[in-house]
């Protein structure tokens, strides 16, 4: 009892750690770029606004959504993969490395350059309808075979989906060079230059994403001691994936909506929390939601920095820090089996 109560205690602190990182790294956020903006104006934007003031308007308008779209698509993303990694028992298992992302990409990109789509709405709903048909073909695929769904096999289906919405992305842009400017330094993940309107768009629909993602927590521990001892306690596994899934394509499709195809975060955090918190999903999800925005703050205020004063779109930035730890985690998996 009382080693669950330390266990409880450490848990709650590492989580309060989290959050304090997370306004540390939100202040970094606003304060720092081409132009570093004064703590008096950052606070003055805030309480006592003025127009005349370019620092404080820099912060309203550019810095301040940059930060909320960083939280909520960091959030999003690593919550997306702690489901992923938990419904596939798959560690390597992200939107990222399932064609998730790039599911929701092609559509976006099919929807701008074809159709002439551009209004944010509608581009929000073909963002969920790519990731949904991608998380569908990635599951259909990793479920094949006599033994039914396979860690190896998803992994396997997923890089399936990733080349090939790769390649249908690639061929689009090709035979559309006119509308190659518009969409490949979005297609690169960047939270630069979006605003809140695009935002306010997508956060019902992660709200209700991370409300589910929590509310779900309880029945991924029961799934985590195996399939046949969850069938056993009376679990209906096959629902536990599908809602999953669901809230997967919420998560993954609304972030590609507002910021394009971002990796490896979702393969990072969980394992970083995973770490922190433990096994319990109860724990390691919250884990998840707060250093995965962290982290994306952070890998935002290095990427302004790299090769100003142009900027690095952070898609790249992320791949940068999570292409090593990919390659740690893959290497360590091997060496158990």
């Amino acid at each position: 009892m009382e080693a669950r109560q330390k266990n409880a205690a450490a848990q709650v602190l590492g989580l309060a750690i989290g959050v304090v990182l997370l306004a540390a790294s939100a202040a970094a956020s606003i304060r720092f770029g081409f132009q570093t903006i004064s703590w008096s104006d950052m606070m003055g934007a805030f309480t006592h606004y003025r127009e005349d003031s370019m620092e404080q308007v820099i912060v309203r308008t550019a810095r301040l959504p940059r930060a909320l779209i960083a939280i909520s698509v960091g959030a999003s993303l690593a919550l997306a993969g702690a489901l992923m990694q938990a419904v596939t028992r798959n560690p390597l298992a992200s939107p990222s490395v399932l064609g998730i992302n790039q599911g929701a990409s092609f559509a976006i990109v099919l929807a701008i350059t074809v159709f002439g789509w551009s209004n944010g709405q509608m581009l929000v709903w073909v963002s969920f309808g790519g990731a949904f048909i991608a998380a569908a073909a990635a599951y259909v695929l990793g479920s094949l075979g006599r033994d039914g769904l396979s860690p190896l096999r998803v992994i396997l289906g997923g890089s399936a989906i990733v080349a090939l919405y790769s390649s249908a992305t690639q061929g689009l842009l090709v035979r559309n060079e006119n509308g190659l400017q518009d969409v490949m330094f979005w297609l690169a993940g960047s939270i630069a230059a979006r605003d809140l309107q695009l935002l306010a768009m997508v956060i019902p629909y992660m709200i209700i994403g991370w409300a589910a993602a929590m509310i779900l927590s309880p029945q991924l521990n029961i799934l985590a001691l195996g399939e046949e001892l969850a069938r056993g306690l009376g679990q209906r596994v096959g629902l536990i994936r599908l809602v999953a899934g669901f809230i997967v394509v919420l998560l993954a499709g609304g972030s590609v909506a507002v910021a394009g195809p971002i990796g490896l975060i979702g393969i990072i955090v969980p394992h970083i929390a995973r770490y922190l918190a433990g096994q319990d999903h109860r724990w390691l999800l919250p884990y998840c939601a707060v250093y995965g925005a962290v982290l994306l703050l952070l890998a935002d205020v290095l990427a302004r920095f790299i090769i100003m004063p142009e900027e690095v779109p952070v898609g790249i930035m992320t791949s940068v820090i999570g292409a090593p730890f990919f390659i740690y985690i893959a290497r360590r998996e091997l060496r158990n089996r």
